[in-house]
């Protein structure tokens, strides 16, 4: 994941630049159960950390400081919804009427007075990026890159292959391809250990999970040197079921009083 995070870095950074500039987007493109929103929320709340602590809780006008907008997307989402989306994030009152104009207005304000710099877009795979709606969402991403000052974090599954990056000869195809052209595509693979460098990724993943628990009996090794095998065996490098079964083996610690053992079954993968 620091790699990943690593690259977030770079073309977050690279994007601090005047507003009059169209800033690249990013599109974090992977199989579920990966850690795709685990890692942009890690990002998310880093960046969140970094630029409270040069600017302050507070912008010049006044205003909370607010460096990352989240926003989830449905099948039916269409730009009015997505907007409102943004509205209901910052808690605006304007939220609950308007047209899709008027909450698109609000919604840079918010922005704008908030001084936010990320916009997450999770599961842009729900989006049907043929329909009208779609090609609607498409157009106001590109309104967002030229007008609003963040940088668009985009999060899916198989989103090449539903048309994001598409280059094809008809009209849709090229308001989509305009959109890909200006998204820079990073993705996730599952934890392997058949090499020494996959082996040491998947041992600092189990360390960096294990300083995060918050069990009486916890033990140094308990997860990166007892259980790791096991771990790899049951959730095959999968970050979604990594975490699922961590869950379920802490609740079973905290309800029997034993450390020892996680439950039975194979957990299910998650994002």
């Amino acid at each position: 994941m620091e790699a990943l995070l690593e690259d977030l870095w770079d073309i977050f950074d690279s994007n601090d630049h005047d507003g009059d500039k169209v800033k690249s987007s990013i599109a974090l493109d992977a199989f579920p159960g990966l850690g795709k929103t685990t890692s942009a929320l890690a990002f998310a709340k880093r960046l969140h950390r970094r630029e409270i602590a040069e600017a302050g809780e507070l912008t010049e006008a006044g205003f909370e400081r607010w460096p990352v907008c989240r926003v989830g997307l449905t099948a039916n989402t269409g730009m009015r919804d997505f907007n409102r989306a943004i509205l209901e994030f910052y808690g605006h009152p304007g939220r609950f009427r308007g047209t899709a104009a008027d909450f698109g207005y609000r919604a840079l304000d918010c922005v704008l007075s908030c001084e936010a710099k990320l916009l997450i877009v999770d599961d842009l795979h729900f989006l049907h990026w043929r329909n009208r709606s779609g090609v609607e969402v498409s157009n106001h991403f590109k309104y967002i890159a030229n007008e609003f000052p963040v940088t668009l974090l985009m999060i899916g599954v198989g989103l090449k292959t539903r048309g994001l990056f598409n280059e094809g000869e008809d009209f849709e195809d090229a308001v989509l391809a305009q959109t890909g052209r200006r998204t820079t595509q990073l993705g996730m693979e599952p934890f392997t250990v058949q090499t020494e460098q996959g082996r040491r990724d998947w041992r600092a993943m189990l360390l960096a999970v294990e300083q995060r628990l918050v069990l009486a009996d916890r033990y140094p090794g308990m997860i990166a040197d007892d259980l790791s095998d096991y771990l790899f065996a049951r959730s095959t490098g999968h970050i979604g079921s990594l975490m699922t079964l961590i869950n379920r083996g802490c609740q079973k610690a905290v309800r029997t009083g034993r450390t020892t053992r996680l439950p039975k079954g194979r957990a299910e993968s998650s994002n």
